[in-house]
């Protein structure tokens, strides 16, 4: 008795593959919109922080971390870099200067860098704890990085009134953040990229699209 083997027909094959395609499709698609909605959640904190500085700036005439009334202006709670009093009778060297001094990253409790959180905190322009040297003080991004401020320029030639860092943060996202906030090069305008979480860097890091920088971690920094 003779047996007979069935296989797929082509018309099969072919909505097999249709099928195929379409799942794979929608794979892609799926993480490209993760990819996305992640990039701007990150580039969200450089445009918040940013208004929570000028929102300061506009209600005291001062930026929080260097105002020298800071505890006349939010109560006593609130602390000064370098002393305990923050009266205008009494300001420390540099206070006041319109500049928020310290590194970015790994600030000093005494650092106006670090101090910033706590005025815009208890400025109700921000939400979080304002209490210095608490586990959950300083600033984290959606990829757990440190997110810092500071006045002083990362390398020479590059302007602003303050720079905002945010760490930890994956080569294609940082790509992407430049793309939706600037000019789409990490390392002109005013969003650039640096090695990651280095406070004093010696150069922009210029990540290329489809190469293994996309995968690495960087600090992605804004001017403003």
């Amino acid at each position: 008795m003779k047996s007979t083997q069935k296989g797929f027909t082509l018309i099969e094959i072919a909505i097999v593959l249709v099928i195929v395609g379409l799942l794979l499709g929608g794979v892609l698609k799926g993480q490209e919109l993760i990819n996305s909605a992640k990039a701007k959640n990150l580039a969200n904190d450089f445009r918040s922080i940013a208004a929570f500085i000028y929102a300061y700036q506009d209600k005291y005439r001062a930026l929080p971390g260097d105002d020298r009334a800071a505890i006349d202006h939010l109560g006593e709670t609130a602390s000064c870099a370098r002393v305990a009093a923050c009266t205008p009778a009494n300001p420390p060297a540099n206070l006041g200067n319109s500049r928020i001094e310290g590194n970015w990253v790994g600030a000093a409790q005494t650092d106006e860098s670090y101090m910033v959180w706590q005025h815009i905190r208890l400025a109700n322009l921000a939400t979080g704890n304002s209490t210095l040297g608490a586990a959950d003080y300083l600033p984290r991004n959606a990829e757990g990085g440190d997110i810092g401020i500071t006045s002083t320029p990362l390398l020479a030639a590059w302007t602003g009134n303050f720079f905002i860092c945010s760490a930890g943060i994956q080569g294609k996202h940082a790509r992407q953040i430049d793309t939706m906030m600037d000019d789409g090069n990490t390392v002109s305008g005013a969003i650039r990229v640096i090695a990651d979480r280095n406070a004093a860097p010696d150069q922009f890091e210029n990540i290329v699209a489809g190469t293994a920088q996309e995968n690495q971690l960087y600090s992605v920094c804004f001017a403003s």
